[in-house]
């Protein structure tokens, strides 16, 4: 007989304990990759042309994940099952893998950089986070951001910017 795990229910308010998450948002984007396909929750996160190159991340700037990675299905409630992913590098290569997210979260921590005595004094300290998959020629990369909540601004000056949302990297593989 399996057993599954019991988990608390999400914390989000008390920052003497780890932050969690129950539900997430997911969003997927390929670059330099012919008729990538990205299924979860069973629905396609992506299902590109394959015949056309998607464009090279290079083409975006430096910075491209933080302007171009969005999560566009939210309230996925953790965790439905794998990803799958179906493409062909740039050289034409077929690849497919399957990308476990219960796995990789498994102690469904909110990944974030903000150090504890930076958090929010009160109230909710973090938001759900968003899980997010980029297939770039051959390799798989999952990253995850939340917004968390601080007790200054970050920007000088702007009172509107007491978060951070930084952009964190969970899982790598090149095929």
């Amino acid at each position: 007989m399996s057993t599954q795990p019991v988990y608390d229910p999400p914390n989000k308010t008390d920052p003497s304990r780890p932050l969690t998450f129950a539900q997430h948002d997911f969003g997927a984007a390929a670059y330099d990759t012919y008729g990538a396909t990205v299924l979860y929750n069973g629905e396609y996160a992506l299902k590109d042309d394959p015949e056309t190159l998607a464009p090279s991340s290079a083409t975006l700037g430096p910075d491209y994940r933080s302007k171009h990675l969005t999560a566009p299905w939210a309230g996925i409630r953790n965790f439905p099952g794998p990803v799958t992913v179906s493409w062909r590098s740039k050289d034409g290569s077929a690849h497919e893998a399957r990308i476990d997210l219960a796995q990789l979260f498994a102690d469904r921590h909110i990944r974030h950089q903000v150090p504890r005595e930076q958090l929010a004094a009160s109230g909710v300290l973090a938001e759900d986070p968003q899980i997010l998959l980029e297939i770039n020629d051959r390799t798989i990369t999952v990253l995850t951001r939340a917004m968390v909540h601080t007790r200054e601004p970050q920007v000088p000056g702007n009172r509107y910017s007491d978060f951070r949302n930084d952009l964190i990297q969970v899982y790598s593989h090149t095929y």
